[in-house]
């Protein structure tokens, strides 16, 4: 299986000095899903703000589905990669659900007909069809996420970054997301303080603390490590039991 993603060395300082990344590397394999671990301020969301150009130099230290991040790439690697930010108030703002959906694939240069149809598509893998002339203000939070992963699915992403996609969910619609993003045959990088949610859809986890990654591994192998969590801020929720996942 060849790598989607490759960062080798990248760091990051913002205007204020304060060093946000220090030379992270990690490779991400065609349709893996990886979650990023840490505490809060370890540099999660530095990092995935990168992964489109977001923040950052463009420059050979990142390369995602064989295209280096160069001014003239810089469009194909915002197709390719898709982020749904934590609050989807933040990538809601047209009048109806169905115009919020197609308006990614417009802006990438899609037809109407095409736009609507990848729209179409994206709704129903995140079972929101029955909502298309609702506006997305009136939805509840658990529709408003799903309808923000739509509106990126139906871009065509090959690479798809969530940050922290289960917080402010009820227990019924953390396990509808569940399900929904394991069906997704896209890769997946989750940014998550929700551990067992990691540990049900990706295999794999990096650990940032402090702008370093201290493990690479996986996932279940660091949730079971009680010294290493202690030392990195990380927490399973109380009463949490690992049988469910063919631990004992």
């Amino acid at each position: 299986m060849k790598n989607y993603l490759s960062i080798k060395n990248l760091s990051y300082s913002y205007p204020d000095g304060h060093l946000a990344l220090k030379k992270i590397s990690f490779d991400l394999a065609e349709k893996e899903s990886l979650a990023i671990l840490g505490p809060n301020g370890a540099g999660k969301t530095t990092l995935i703000l990168h992964l489109n150009g977001i923040l950052g130099t463009l420059n050979s230290e990142i390369s995602v589905d064989q295209l280096d991040y160069i001014e003239d790439n810089i469009g194909k690697i915002r197709k390719t990669v898709g982020i749904v930010f934590q609050d989807p108030d933040d990538q809601l703002f047209m009048p109806t659900v169905i115009e919020d959906v197609m308006f990614g694939p417009k802006n990438f240069g899609f037809t109407d007909e095409e736009s609507e149809r990848l729209a179409l598509d994206a709704l129903d893998k995140v079972n929101m069809s029955d909502y298309l002339d609702r506006p997305p203000h009136h939805l509840s939070y658990g529709q408003k996420r799903k309808v923000a992963i739509a509106s990126v699915l139906a871009s065509k992403p090959k690479l798809l970054v969530l940050d922290e996609p289960g917080s402010n969910l009820d227990p019924s619609s953390r396990r509808e997301l569940i399900d929904i993003l394991n069906n997704l045959d896209v890769s997946k990088i989750l940014v998550t303080h929700d551990l067992p949610m990691a540990l049900e859809i990706c295999k794999r986890s990096i650990v940032l603390n402090e702008g370093e990654v201290t493990r690479d591994d996986q996932t279940i192998n660091i949730l079971n490590d009680e010294n290493f969590m202690k030392e990195n801020r990380l927490e399973l929720p109380f009463g949490f039991a690992f049988h469910h996942f063919g631990e004992e």
